[in-house]
């Protein structure tokens, strides 16, 4: 992929790769902060970030509206890790979306009203979800229970409904200028648009904004477990359901690559092991899934699943932790391995088809390395073996390293 790259002198760090077979132009804007930096007591503010960025700007009293009338769309999310904002317009309006991300990256029109409207849609947010959703607290239940002092102890939408209650302006205010920085962010532009183009919009737009302090990141370190973890709850849910977690190495580390190819091994499609063995052959259980976090510091493999009628949570354990074990006792099979690294090939290949797809993925991994990884992302895959499996199986799915929520049916 034919990459282009320029850091602007207030630290931007531009990112573009030209598609013509699109009349259209992606932004996608990443700043390097999340649920992770926020201070424990004041949980939710980087989610509520992502909200309050749609509520005008400096100059900008409504992003939406020209965006609208340029023929774009927009949306956003938020994750632990950072916060990504992403348009998209046609071509011949482009200079729209560089103005209108430019300004808010500037300064946003803080105001006690639009920090009250922004609260309740949170506020709302956080309710639908987590309170009254069936099993909308697991995220609240099983992460303090895996991590002890990383903030990952805590979900994205924030630990209780008050953080963002009493949020306060200044409080809002310190946190912006903390992290919504051009020294802290990437800014990416896909599509239809030459690079001379875009450093000429880039430097006109986003130039002006001025550089900030940024504070140097410093998060604690999670000790080793060294013993299981087990809670129980009751709820008004219709089914029990299973949630367990393993620790798992970070982000950057060369295993996690390993972890991922394992985690597809035992969910990713009818044919993987605990879909085929516990759900359509002894059906245990009704549905089964098997995910990693991906998180930048050291993250988790999830293993979640309803079981059959008549099936116990500890039955349903049992059966998970025998799968498991079968990871450690036996190397992975030439073929099954191959199925899941072509599996992965063919969604990397596809997923960058799509001009703001690639936006998002250049963004992402010029903040977390150089834009240029993402065509060595298959290479690292293909150079996972079965005996690397074997050996992260055998450090990761042991009992002491392991966290495990049996969330039950009120009788």
């Amino acid at each position: 992929m034919k990459i282009n790259k320029k850091t602007l002198d207030n630290g931007l760090r531009l990112v573009h790769h030209e598609d013509t077979s699109t009349q259209m132009v992606a932004l996608n804007v990443v700043y390097d902060v999340g649920a992770r930096d926020e201070h424990p007591d004041h949980t939710g503010f980087a989610h509520l970030f992502e909200h309050l960025m749609f509520g005008g700007s400096v100059h900008i009293p409504d992003y939406d509206a020209p965006l609208q009338l340029a023929g774009g769309e927009n949306n956003a999310w938020t994750n632990n890790d950072i916060t990504n904002y992403y348009l998209t317009v046609p071509k011949s309006n482009v200079e729209t979306g560089f103005w209108l991300e430019s300004d808010r990256m500037l300064e946003l029109a803080f105001s006690e009203q639009s920090l009250e409207v922004q609260r309740g849609v949170v506020m709302e947010e956080f309710k639908q979800r987590c309170l009254n959703q069936p099993y909308g607290d697991v995220g609240h239940l099983l992460r303090p229970l895996a991590y002890e002092v990383h903030p990952y102890r805590w979900p994205t939408i924030g630990k209780e409904l008050s953080h963002i209650a009493n949020a306060t302006l200044d409080e809002v205010k310190d946190f912006f200028y903390r992290y919504y920085a051009p020294n802290n962010a990437v800014l990416a532009v896909t599509g239809n648009i030459s690079w001379t183009d875009t450093v000429r919009l880039a430097e006109k737009w986003f130039a002006p904004v001025p550089r900030r302090d940024v504070p140097v990141r410093s998060l604690p370190r999670e000790p080793l477990q060294t013993g299981e973890r087990r809670r129980t709850v009751e709820r008004n849910v219709p089914l029990d359901a299973l949630f367990m977690a393993y620790h798992m190495c970070s982000r950057e580390d060369a295993d996690y690559y390993a972890f991922d190819i394992l985690s597809d091994i035992l969910s990713n499609g009818r044919s993987s092991r605990l879909n085929r063995r516990l759900v359509q052959e002894q059906k245990l259980f009704s549905s089964l899934d098997a995910y990693i976090s991906g998180t930048r510091d050291a993250g988790l493999v999830h293993i979640s699943g309803k079981p059959a009628a008549g099936v116990s949570l500890e039955q349903a354990e049992a059966a998970v932790r025998k799968e498991l074990g079968e990871l450690k006792n036996a190397l992975v099979g030439t073929q099954e391995l191959e199925k899941v690294k072509n599996k992965f090939e063919s969604a990397q290949i596809f997923g960058n088809i799509n001009y703001l797809n690639v936006a998002t993925n250049l963004a992402w991994f010029e903040l977390a390395g150089q834009a240029e990884d993402i065509d060595r992302e298959v290479d690292k895959y293909r150079s996972v073996t079965a005996e690397q499996l074997h050996t992260v199986a055998e450090q990761a799915f042991r009992e002491e390293n392991s966290a495990v929520l049996y969330y039950k049916k009120q009788n």
